[in-house]
């Protein structure tokens, strides 16, 4: 098959930030691409050849847009997978398959997929609706603390929660919900697994999550993980088996925590590019968006070592600022060694909304962590 300046046509569900730095290789490469997406505001919609404003859970909108491409595949994992079946049926290529998607989609599902498959995990509990939870608090089948975490539709600290007292659960959501025991842990890491067609599969270094104390958001990915040897050498293992269990084609994003005793439990997956990899851009031999175009077209899986070190710094909506968005200070650090800033397009800001990441390249990566803090202090994303 002959991707480049060809008639194939790759489709795209979602427009948003993944979308448009995917878009970013597929321009390199001169494939062809349509996007879906819901909003005419997308990020993606000034860097396809085609764009289709609709609904991603909408089974004829999403069967309808597939039946168009040649290849389908995903920014983010909200989507009508029945329709994605649909069309594997009728021998579109989707990847991820909708099997995958579906087991993803719902963390319960996920959850008990690693149990199946022998991957380490958390131990948790599963119900139906909230309202179990408090019967299993009060007859002692479930202690407190724990983490509650949404079956669907949960992303970025939203549709999670941790709960300390019996008052904490007020205001959640009613339905389908997990209840994880809270995991001590030392680390917060993650591997991204690129796999291709032909079962071909490269792991990224682990990075490691900082994370705001107060937010629950990640203020800064570190790659490599400032981590042993043998626990990186664990975490990359987990991750391959994972990507391995799944049968994944395309990126696997493989978010862990290291315990206090070293051990490494998964936390969750994402099958597309993902926050943790955005630093690849810069300082890896192959960016993320990049490696998931090669994997998905069953090309080549490129060179996934690091040139340098990176930190890669999110840029999220200032609290007390709501409308049109306004990057303040952004030449100050541009100004600063190694740093290049990536704006999502998105014209509107709102508190904590995800806006843009600083990615900060150095041979050194405790100065890279130290610039990556001037950065943090330096830029704000307020509005107008």
């Amino acid at each position: 098959m002959n991707y480049f300046s060809s008639n194939f046509k790759l489709g795209i569900l979602g427009g948003g930030q993944l979308g448009k730095m995917l878009l970013y290789n597929t321009r390199k490469f001169d494939i062809q691409t349509f996007v879906l997406d819901n909003s005419d505001q997308a990020p993606s919609k000034i860097a396809c050849d085609k764009f289709v404003k609709g609904d991603l859970l909408d089974f004829d909108t999403v069967y309808n847009f597939g039946k168009q491409v040649d290849v389908l595949t995903i920014e983010i994992e909200n989507v009508n997978v029945d329709a994605l079946e649909q069309l594997e049926n009728e021998n579109i290529k989707v990847y991820p398959s909708s099997k995958t998607l579906r087991q993803i989609q719902n963390k319960a599902n996920q959850k008990l997929f690693y149990v199946d498959h022998n991957l380490p995990t958390a131990p948790f509990s599963r119900f139906a609706y909230l309202s179990e939870i408090e019967d299993a608090i009060k007859n002692g089948g479930l202690e407190l603390p724990f983490v509650w975490k949404a079956a669907r539709f949960g992303y970025d600290g939203n549709g999670v929660k941790i709960v300390r007292q019996l008052n904490d659960l007020e205001g959640l959501p009613a339905g389908e919900c997990i209840a994880e025991e809270m995991i001590p842990f030392k680390n917060e890491l993650a591997v991204i697994v690129a796999r291709n067609v032909s079962g071909d599969i490269k792991t990224y270094p682990v990075v490691e999550m900082e994370f705001h104390p107060e937010a629950n958001q990640v203020e800064y990915v570190i790659c490599p993980a400032r981590i042993n040897d043998d626990v990186a050498k664990k975490a990359q293992d987990v991750a391959l088996k994972t990507a391995e269990a799944f049968n994944h084609v395309g990126l696997l994003a493989v978010e862990m925590f290291q315990t206090q005793d070293d051990q490494i439990l998964i936390n969750e997956v994402a099958p597309r590019p993902h926050n943790s990899g955005h630093q690849t851009i810069e300082a890896s031999f192959t960016s993320q968006f990049e490696q998931h175009l090669r994997a998905i077209l069953d090309l080549p899986l490129g060179e996934t070592k690091s040139k340098v070190g990176g930190i890669m710094v999110n840029l999220v909506g200032a609290e007390g600022h709501t409308g049109n968005v306004l990057y303040k200070n952004i030449e100050n650090i541009m100004n600063l060694e190694g740093v290049t800033p990536h704006i999502y397009g998105k014209k509107q800001t709102r508190p904590f909304r995800k806006m843009g990441h600083v990615t900060i390249v150095n041979e050194d990566l405790s100065k890279a962590r130290q610039i990556a803090e001037k950065v943090k202090n330096t830029i704000q994303v307020i509005s107008e």
